[in-house]
């Protein structure tokens, strides 16, 4: 049987954990279509509300911060209310030993989702493709930007 509960990726990023660290710490800087794009951003106790003019409004709480190693964001599936279905976002930066650092990905609880078994797939298909783009949108704003000092 197939797995639709956790998605994992990885890229290598030419940059400094810093400076990765610098974007991925930021709670939903992944609603993108391809490019980053800023967000209007609104604290709610807890949980982080997002506005993308592209796709609406998108709500995380913030659930660990190690910089520059280890952010984790539970996404929750109702801005309003924190208690609601969520999958949890993990990200983790290597440092490699040639250079620069592996960018990894890991979301899961795409099985506890409420709907049917067909709406949790869908959300896995989607987000399964979506963390390829992510992660290329990561690369290339951390490659392109200026570093900031290790």
């Amino acid at each position: 049987m197939e797995d639709i509960d956790t998605i994992e990726r990885h890229v290598d990023i030419d940059a400094t954990a810093a400076r990765v660290w610098e974007l991925i710490s930021e709670p939903g800087w992944y609603v993108n279509d391809g490019e980053l794009r800023d967000h209007r951003r609104e604290n709610r106790g807890d949980v982080t509300v997002v506005h993308d003019s592209v796709h609406g409004e998108f709500a995380f709480v913030t659930v660990e911060l190690d910089e520059p190693r280890y952010a984790a964001f539970r996404w929750l599936q109702q801005a309003d209310d924190p208690a609601s279905a969520s999958t949890l976002v993990e990200f983790r930066i290597v440092e490699r030993p040639s250079g620069g650092v592996t960018l990894s990905v890991t979301e899961s609880g795409f099985a506890s989702l409420p709907g049917s078994a067909a709406d949790r797939r869908k959300a896995f298909d989607g987000n399964l493709e979506g963390w390829i783009e992510e992660l290329e949108v990561a690369k290339a704003h951390c490659e392109s930007s200026p570093q900031v000092r290790p």
